[in-house]
């Protein structure tokens, strides 16, 4: 089986290392994989390394004429079976691009919401009739889209592949944190958006005032005092609160903590932040929307709250705050659970398994 994938990797290492690893797996399980990306791109190297065929490739706009005339002549030159295509503007380009082409159009989807019939830009995208599959990084994001798809059963659900060989960060030392070694730390990594819930962390931590120390490093685009440090002292939180803003050492913050926390009310699909805790065997406090839930399972990797629900968050953080041995334990069950479903080699047999079915009709 030939496969085309069409992508962008300009993000960084970590980023980008889950699809390139499934990338270089499905290779391995031996299909034919050529990728459409930048060729200096952080992972082009390690992916040419693996038997995956690199081409310099990447869409200059949503509809835009010559990447889409420059696609199709790849995709026809190439005798491919399946095009899978990653981010938008690669998706629009290859739904334009196989038209009339005997080819399976699969796109990837990374977030539950903003998919509805009746949303002319969805035509481009993941209701294009050209796609004849969708795969969805989490069965809460497959759910959303099935309702609104003419194919509901050509909706796939893939985790995101991970190993915890690359989770080797040194935590962040307390120090840096302004953090004493008596405190209790609890990290949420995120960018500042409405759906992450940031107003509703800080309410719950606004009612732990008789937990001093426990201590709520917030990292992430907006997570500065140019941005919330009004937020926190309308509610005496100052003190308790520490805003460090977007860290490229975000891993090793959360490799420090006692516990993260992740209070989104929307739209989540497998956030990398949540793996990445536990990853690291710290335990997360996730809220029940998106992919967190398929991820963290209450009361064995973690804990689960209501999105939106102030007193219930509140009521969780204060839980782990005053219970070491349950944080351990609610941790190594973690970690152990990246471990077991949310593997490479399960992410690169479940893609396998879903193009043979897709690949085989007719």
């Amino acid at each position: 089986m030939r496969i085309a994938c069409v992508t962008s990797h300009r993000d960084t290492l970590n980023s980008v290392r889950p699809e390139a690893e499934l990338f270089i797996g499905l290779v391995a399980s031996g299909l034919d994989v050529t990728v459409y990306t930048q060729t200096d791109s952080v992972y082009a190297e390690r992916m040419a390394q693996g038997g995956v065929n690199v081409v310099d490739f990447e869409p200059s706009g949503k509809v835009d004429r010559q990447s889409i005339r420059t696609l199709r002549r790849y995709l026809q030159s190439g005798a491919y079976d399946l095009v899978y295509s990653f981010n938008n503007k690669a998706i629009t380009t290859a739904n334009l691009a196989a038209f009339r082409l005997p080819i399976k159009v699969v796109t990837y989807r990374g977030q539950t919401g903003n998919i509805r019939a009746y949303d002319p830009s969805a035509y481009l995208t993941h209701l294009h009739p050209r796609v004849d599959a969708i795969i969805a990084v989490a069965e809460a994001v497959a759910e959303s889209l099935r309702p609104h798809v003419w194919r509901s059963q050509r909706v796939f659900t893939v985790y995101k592949g991970h190993d915890l060989a690359w989770y080797t960060d040194a935590p962040s030392s307390r120090v840096s944190l302004d953090v004493a070694a008596t405190d209790t730390l609890v990290t949420c990594v995120a960018n500042n958006r409405p759906r992450k819930g940031v107003s509703v962390l800080l309410d719950a931590m606004a009612q732990l005032s008789d937990l001093p120390n426990l201590k709520l490093v917030l990292i992430g685009t907006g997570m500065d005092a140019v941005t919330l440090s009004g937020e926190l002292q309308r509610r005496g939180l100052s003190p308790q609160v520490r805003l460090l803003g977007f860290r490229d050492d975000a891993p090793a913050v959360l490799a420090a903590s006692d516990f993260s926390v992740l209070p989104a009310l929307k739209r989540e699909g497998l956030p990398k932040s949540v793996i990445e805790s536990m990853a690291y065997a710290v335990t997360p406090i996730v809220t029940d929307t998106g992919g967190s839930a398929e991820l963290v399972i209450d009361g064995e990797s973690g804990l689960v709250v209501p999105p939106g629900d102030v007193g219930a968050l509140a009521r969780a953080l204060r839980r782990l705050a005053n219970d070491p041995p349950l944080r351990h334990r609610l941790g190594t069950a973690a970690r152990q659970r990246i471990e077991s479903t949310f593997s490479v080699a399960r992410a690169v047999a479940d893609t396998r398994a879903a193009f043979d079915k897709i690949v085989a009709v007719s």
